[in-house]
């Protein structure tokens, strides 16, 4: 037996041996390297790794062409083609593995976690050149395990693991642990939290057998509890094997695992622990009260709590109890303090564990839960539970936030999931019976540019994420099909018509055959009038420009790039949705704003929707006449007159829609000289 700890010290979670399917003495060992021996096993080399530990679960040999290996790590999997020389990348895979997700105030707002073996991430939720790719991550200097905690004052500062400060500027990370150096008094766990109150921005709460608080940025720590954790407990019987090598026999003491300040009051917080109780104080850490569950038994872990927004004794705990192999779910909800707590989980699969629960901000009544295996959300305050799955991997969701009108979740092994527009669900009470059709309002919308990227994509080879919906995203739904044409209008403040989208649309074709496959294309959207709950996009934009010059640009996105130009963008201001079904109209308010981060002056804004808008209105009136004479042989000059102009004129429409910038004056001149020849021509 080899007695090298390198080799096999991880037993308990890497037990992967292979053999060389057709050379016995070529044994493999993946372990938190991988090692090979040549001698049976006597000697071992790691041929793969990395000095914190890949950590290797599971390796297959082909076994006709033994050059060709699989490892499966903690990151995801690698191949070998010559025989663990050289890997492929696990980049190319999400699966990522998070304890827990945040976001920050930024727009596009950020998401954050940190992930098994690879460190934290921070991810935007929209990318400028029209994905989110590679480009648009960086790490936050926070350990695998731990919470992530942007500063709610300075997205620049982000907080988090037991305890880190990172200043994205600088890329420096600094330990403000209140613990510098260990000294046994403050117990840390892997993953322990790190979260600012949400009534006052500027305290940090930070967890271990003690809750500690700061309100200078992590210089200097106040503890603002005893230590909240039972004093001792029986081993249950589910230890096994491993209630041999405990060594404190039922007085191993364990963490605060969740913290949950209140939305309402700043002195409230909610502390839940890994081993099964949850305190209560109301004058910020100075008592605390024991308000557990009778139902908590030691080793159930209270895996995340949080507070009511809209009433200081509400609040809800998810509770794993994995450990005592219960594999039900378990959710507790208290109305009075703590005093008595009901379970809340009809609806959940009855195998399906619970690992995070969340309030809907805006709802009263709208939950959210993350299990081993899906989301769910209930609209009665948890009575009852459905299925939010939608195309999600089966996954371990161990954590959900909402963000305004988003729902971000963080899986255990698929990465970060963002369901767009969660605001149909806080308008579910309007959906009946009796219901024929319903309009959802829309929900805010900022105007970004689809894509800043001028040149060359990146190939689609290349793993990105999705980007999302590129403008408004108007949601209604039809009790029964309709017996006409369904169409969607968008009107201006003054009720012009912007754009108007019919069910019986044909779908638009490029005047030119397109030089690129079809799978950089976005597919065309179709207005529905089939019976069902349905999502149209209006891209925020007028009307497509009509006549010569249609094409797809060089800066495409793979499955999504509309046929440019476009028309012109919609300024900011107020809208109104109008959906007509059966000869019955229905309508809802729709608010655009602009990007924050753009920098054009109002005036500027004003000039290029003016011009845009004249440039557009060129091409549409060109664009019959353009088709009348194009089948005319030889070209008239009329043909050749008026296909140049419209062509301008769109070229022109491209650079002033290009970027929120102010025009410039030779665009501006330009555009003026295309009007006045476009005069002269319609004469």
């Amino acid at each position: 037996m080899n007695t090298d700890n390198r080799i096999w010290g991880r037993g308990a979670d890497f037990a992967e041996v292979q053999v060389h399917p057709k050379n016995p003495d070529i044994v493999y060992s993946a372990n938190v390297a991988s090692w090979r021996s040549h001698d049976a096993g006597k000697t071992f080399e790691s041929f793969k790794g990395a000095p914190g530990g890949d950590d290797y679960h599971r390796l297959w040999i082909n076994p006709d062409n033994p050059d060709i290996m699989l490892l499966a790590s903690d990151q995801g999997a690698t191949i070998s083609v010559n025989n663990g020389r050289t890997w492929s990348s696990w980049y190319n895979q999400p699966t990522a593995q998070f304890y827990h997700v945040i976001t920050d105030n930024q727009v596009p707002y950020w998401v954050y976690g940190a992930q098994q073996e690879s460190g934290s991430a921070g991810v935007i939720s929209r990318g400028d050149n029209g994905a989110i790719t590679f480009r648009d991550w960086h790490t936050v200097g926070v350990e695998e395990y731990g919470y992530v905690a942007p500063d709610p004052l300075n997205p620049n500062i982000i907080y988090g693991g037991r305890v880190s400060r990172y200043d994205t500027r600088t890329k420096e990370v600094q330990n403000i642990s209140p613990e510098p150096i260990r000294t046994g008094k403050v117990r840390m766990v892997r993953t322990l939290p790190v979260i600012f109150s949400p009534v006052d921005p500027r305290t940090l709460y930070f967890g271990t057998n003690f809750i500690f608080r700061t309100r200078t940025g992590g210089d200097g720590w106040d503890v603002i509890s005893p230590d909240l954790t039972r004093e001792s407990y029986e081993l249950p019987a589910t230890m096994g094997i491993f209630a041999a090598i405990d060594p404190e026999k039922g007085k191993h003491r364990g963490v605060v695992y969740t913290i949950a300040p209140s939305f309402k009051n700043v002195n409230t917080i909610w502390a839940g622990t890994e081993d099964g109780l949850i305190h209560l104080t109301r004058d910020g850490g100075k008592t605390w009260k024991n308000v557990t569950p009778a139902a908590l038994t030691p080793w159930s872990k209270v895996s995340l709590m949080t507070a009511s927004h809209f009433d200081d004794n509400t609040a809800y705990a998810a509770v794993n109890r994995l450990r005592l192999d219960d594999l039900r779910p378990h959710i507790y909800r208290t109305h009075d303090g703590g005093a008595t707590w009901t379970e809340i989980v009809r609806g959940i699969s009855a195998g399906d564990v619970v690992d995070a629960v969340r309030e809907d901000p805006v709802r009263k009544g709208l939950l959210y839960a993350g299990t081993e295996n899906a989301v769910y959300f209930s609209l009665d305050d948890g009575e009852n539970w459905q299925s939010l799955r939608n195309n999600m991997p089966a996954t371990a969701i161990r954590d959900l936030v909402v963000h305004e009108t988003d729902l971000v979740v963080g899986t255990h092994g698929r990465s970060f999931w963002i369901l767009d527009d969660i605001s149909p669900l806080r308008q579910l009470a309007a959906v009946t019976a009796s219901t024929d059709v319903t309009l959802f309002k829309p929900r805010m919308q900022y105007r970004f540019r689809r894509n800043k990227n001028t040149d060359t994509p990146l190939p689609p080879e290349e793993p990105a994420g999705k980007n999302p919906p590129d403008g408004a995203i108007i949601r209604y739904y039809l009790a029964r099909d309709a017996s006409s044409p369904v169409t969607l209008e968008i009107l201006d403040r003054s009720g012009r018509l912007v754009r108007k989208y019919s069910s019986t649309d044909s779908i638009p074709k490029s005047s030119n055959p397109p030089q690129l496959p079809s799978y950089w294309m976005r597919p065309p959207q179709k207005l529905s009038s089939s019976a069902g709950a349905h999502t149209f996009v209006w891209d925020l934009h007028w009307p497509h420009a009509g006549g010569a010059g249609q094409s797809y640009p060089i800066s495409a996105v793979y499955m999504d790039t509309p046929l440019n130009p476009l028309g012109p963008v919609a300024l900011p201001g107020e809208y109104t949705v109008r959906l007509t079904v059966n000869g019955r109209s229905h309508s809802q308010p729709l608010t655009v704003k602009m990007d924050p981060r753009a920098t054009i002056s109002a005036a500027g804004l004003q000039t290029q929707f003016d011009l845009s808008y004249k440039m557009a209105e060129i091409t549409w009136k060109l664009a019959p006449r353009i088709a009348g004479l194009r089948s005319v042989t030889p070209a008239p000059e009329e043909f050749r007159t008026l296909t140049r102009l419209s062509s301008e004129a769109a070229a022109i429409l491209d650079i002033l829609e290009e970027a929120d910038m102010d025009p410039t004056s030779q665009t501006i001149a330009r555009a003026a000289q295309v009007v006045r020849e476009f005069s002269v021509t319609m004469k």
